[in-house]
């Protein structure tokens, strides 16, 4: 693969929305006010500064949005980038994501008004981790805030910038052994930092003070074996805010300032990757399990100690390949065998009994407690046409998840209840980046790079089915009236006006 050139990268502006504003000819005063404007807005509450925005909630108060809009419809400016999954996060004038430029894990910040590239770092990487075909070794998003920028690669680790591209400082992470490669991105609290990383074995969450990277916390997760997903806030009205870490088979709340386990609930599936999203005291969180085992769900698997006797013939107290008793676990045992040693022992049996005794689905969960608050907390739950990488959407009191083969469903958010459900015409495809929503309208990217747009009702009444003519991955971003949406060979910037003259 080629690497990307500064000459490359420049921004392609659309010029023909900008005819006859009189620009030129603007009094210099005017200038300055908005100039001001333009410094008062950096980092706006509801700024796009994390993977999905707000709170990974998808949703912004953001207006003047277009239905329309294509290669060249309704664009503000184009800028080539070499591929990565990342979406882009936005701090006041800039925007940040990272890329994979040849073999090289790169850092871009942007121009928000011209797409401009301001500056490009290069990060360490000494090794290459397995991926899948589906992710890329640049696919947890960036995070931003007064200070700078954060990134994190599973090939290296995670590195804090200023906002002109000075390397603050540095955290070397992993190795890391995820089957299908690392995912969850880091997310800002205040001073601190913080980072997700499941994996086979050995997976933890680390708090670190963004001034300087010293680490203020880190806890085991042993219960998480694999997982893409990045956390989330709650704000109980008393006590601590707290995380929202799924994993495999809980979603657990830790305490921010501390990574105390607070309370948890069970029953998720083991692979745990869509971010989950609250509306009031609810947290909606679905997750999607291999049709390999939904298929035998509810089948149950023997107790490691019964089976035992009978298949372990050379009586050293783990199976081996060819001692396993089960069809499924011999196929799986790349995921079941945590210490890769080969073999599977009791511990690694009781996993896999308990990855088969979960199934898919989007749960509903009353928030808060202390302790296991499975019993007492669950609402509802929904197993049909569950997405396993694309997140939720909590929108105008309607729930929204479109699954990877491109069937959207709407929902009650408080009975759940099926509103609607079907694919989308003119965009039969696969999904993998998360809906997001602003200005009374819905937003979808399929693989292939079509937007939908749909009406906020529930309904699934398309407004639009527009067309990249590209491979597309990455969640969009919306700030300030323009959406950018990311393919594997451009970020774009769409809008309705200039954007100087954008309101929120």
């Amino acid at each position: 693969m080629g690497r990307w050139s500064a000459k490359d990268g420049q921004s392609v502006a659309i010029e023909k929305d900008r005819a006859g504003t009189g620009y030129r000819g603007i009094a210099p005063i005017l200038i300055l006010l908005l100039m001001a404007l333009a410094a008062c807005q950096e980092s706006l509450p509801d700024e796009w500064s994390r993977f999905r925005g707000p709170n990974g909630s998808g949703v912004t108060e953001s207006t003047n949005l277009p239905v329309r809009l294509g290669p060249e419809l309704n664009v503000i400016w184009k800028t080539p980038l070499p591929p990565g999954h990342s979406s882009p996060v936005l701090d006041g004038q800039r925007v940040f994501l990272t890329a994979v430029d040849g073999d090289i894990l790169t850092t871009f910040c942007l121009d928000r008004e011209t797409g401009e590239v301001l500056w490009r770092r290069e990060a360490p990487r000494p090794r290459s981790e397995r991926l899948d075909k589906r992710n890329n070794a640049a696919a947890p998003t960036p995070v931003t805030d007064d200070k700078g920028v954060y990134v994190f690669f599973g090939d290296y680790g995670l590195i804090a910038y200023d906002l002109e591209g000075n390397e603050r400082w540095q955290i070397p992470l992993g190795p890391f052994d995820n089957a299908y490669g690392m995912g969850s991105s880091p997310i800002v609290v205040g001073d601190r930092v913080l980072l997700v990383c499941d994996q086979s074995s050995g997976s933890f969450m680390m708090a670190v003070h963004r001034d300087d990277g010293r680490v203020l916390w880190e806890v085991e997760r042993p219960e998480a074996k694999t997982g893409h997903s990045t956390p989330i806030l709650y704000r109980p009205e008393t006590g601590p805010v707290q995380l929202l870490a799924p994993g495999s088979f809980f979603l657990t709340a830790y305490s921010v300032e501390t990574g105390e386990k607070i309370w948890w609930v069970r029953g998720l599936p083991f692979e745990m990757k869509a971010v989950p999203v609250i509306g009031g005291d609810t947290v909606y969180i679905h997750g999607s399990s291999s049709s390999q085992w939904s298929d035998s769900y509810g089948r149950a698997i023997p107790d490691f100690s019964e089976l035992l006797p009978e298949h372990d013939r050379d009586q050293d107290e783990r199976f081996a390949p060819d001692e396993i008793p089960d069809e499924l676990a011999r196929r799986w045992i790349g995921l079941m065998d945590l210490d890769a040693d080969g073999y599977l022992n009791g511990e690694e049996w009781n996993y896999y009994q308990a990855a088969r005794a979960t199934n898919g689905g989007m749960w509903a969960f009353r928030l808060g407690g202390s302790g296991d608050m499975t019993d007492n907390s669950f609402l509802w739950h929904h197993d049909q046409s569950v997405p396993q990488l694309p997140s939720s959407l909590l929108y105008k009191d309607i729930l929204y998840m479109v699954n990877d083969s491109g069937i959207v469903t709407s929902f009650d958010p408080e009975s759940g209840e099926v509103i609607s459900r079907g694919r989308i015409e003119g965009a039969i495809d696969n999904f993998f980046a998360s809906p997001v929503a602003a200005d009374n309208k819905i937003y979808l990217v399929s693989e292939l790079g079509k937007v939908v747009v749909l009406t906020d009702d529930g309904s699934l009444e398309v407004l639009a089915v527009n067309d990249l003519d590209d491979l597309a991955y990455a969640t969009p971003a919306i700030s300030q009236g323009q959406i950018f949406i990311r393919t594997r060979s451009a970020l774009y910037s769409f809008g309705l006006q200039p954007v100087g003259d954008r309101g929120n």
